[in-house]
């Protein structure tokens, strides 16, 4: 085993929030705050070789919530959070590229593959996106299909919407 992680729910605009922390730095972040959350948190514990607890890590869960917190009031644009990444190298690779897009930025699945150096990579790039670990905070929801549409995302296409039009690159409202 190798330690605990600590988690702690908080509510959004987008819904709730399971944020979870290990010692090192804020590890894992899922949609909801029902048993399927937990269950996924659970299932990444196993896989990465620890133990929830909520009172574990709580400084690294809370500093997460204030900056979530700020994020969703429009008043900060890059998240400067201690992280604790599990993942393949490539995966990392990927994540690490995602951070790089710019708030009310987006890229394309094929921006990020030639971005990292591995043009023929756009369905691993997807991938990768797919298993972000840390939503939002790793922005993942920056990256759009090369025709311009809104193509997957974890926590459902309305919340990448949402996410997108807070960060001001689609229009505030839906008068189309």
């Amino acid at each position: 085993m190798t330690g605990y992680v600590g988690y702690r729910v908080m509510e959004a605009p987008i819904g709730a929030l399971l944020l979870a922390a290990t010692e090192k730095g804020l590890c894992f972040v899922e949609f909801g705050a029902d048993d399927a959350a937990l269950l996924s948190l659970d299932r990444w514990c196993r896989r990465w070789g620890f133990k929830r607890s909520e009172e574990a890590h709580a400084s690294h869960t809370l500093q997460a919530v204030e900056q979530l917190r700020q994020y969703f009031a429009g008043l900060r644009r890059t998240f400067d959070l201690p992280l604790d990444l599990y993942g393949t190298p490539f995966q990392k690779k990927v994540w690490s590229e995602l951070m790089r897009i710019p708030y009310g930025e987006v890229r394309s699945y094929k921006d990020v593959a030639l971005a990292i150096g591995a043009p023929r990579a756009v369905r691993a790039v997807g991938g990768a996106n797919n298993q972000n670990p840390l939503p939002v905070v790793v922005p993942c929801h920056r990256v759009i299909g090369s025709n311009g549409a809104l193509v997957g995302y974890g926590g459902g296409l309305s919340i990448k919407e949402t996410l997108l039009r807070l960060e001001g690159f689609l229009p505030a409202n839906d008068s189309a």
